[in-house]
């Protein structure tokens, strides 16, 4: 599709968390190797935490828990930030799926 070697920023306001160079599209999804900056740390128990609700299967909580992420920081495509994006990052990979258009919330 055209995405491989693409890098997409996680920012936080003016600044950069870290940078995911795409080797795997699987639409919806994107897939890559997750380089964090030193400021990622802040973030990172984010990632986490909502990673294990989703292994938990504890999805309502989920929700609630990626909201934080979604509210505070942005993904930046090469073309520019993207409206909405649902990210997750796990040992140096990411993998997120985008929108041009906020998601539909029903």
């Amino acid at each position: 599709m055209g995405f491989e070697g693409e890098v997409w920023r996680l920012m936080r306001q003016e600044e950069l968390l870290g940078e995911i160079v795409i080797d795997e599209a699987d639409f919806p999804w994107l897939n890559g190797h997750f380089v964090p900056t030193p400021t990622f740390e802040a973030v990172k128990p984010w990632f986490e935490e909502s990673l294990a609700l989703i292994a938990a299967e504890q999805y309502e909580r989920f929700d609630d828990s990626y909201d934080r992420i979604a509210k505070a920081l942005s993904l930046v495509a090469p073309s520019g930030p993207v409206p909405e994006f649902l990210l997750h990052i796990d040992d140096g990979r990411a993998w997120f799926r985008w929108s041009d258009e906020p998601f539909d919330d029903a």
